[in-house]
């Protein structure tokens, strides 16, 4: 297996970029469900299922923009109005279902 050893004394810093997963985000969208304060999730790719995923939220009463050619979403769910899922949106993507749980919470 292929590691990195690093000697020395100083503290380790800095940033790694990681490309935008879908399946990561389409769980994070929903679960931002379950705080009231607004946050963004960054690195978002730009997918159908994504398109998706902000278009149920938003049927729910939660604020989604995309921001910076859509790889930022900025999202705010301190003001849900409805709590019946919209089935013409739900039937295109299995993880629909991921919205299930913060509903329930």
């Amino acid at each position: 297996m292929d590691k990195i050893v690093v000697t020395g004394n100083g503290p380790l810093s800095g940033s790694i970029p990681i490309a935008g997963a879908k399946n990561a985000c389409l769980t994070l969208m929903p679960a931002t469900l379950l705080s009231e304060e607004p946050l963004t999730l960054t690195n978002a790719p730009r997918l159908s299922d994504i398109q998706t995923m902000t278009a149920l939220l938003g049927s729910l009463g939660a604020e989604v923009s995309s921001l910076q050619d859509g790889q930022v979403l900025a999202m705010s769910s301190h003001d849900l109005n409805n709590h019946t899922a919209d089935y013409e949106i739900v039937r295109k993507m299995r993880a629909s279902i991921l919205v299930l749980g913060p509903m329930l919470a």
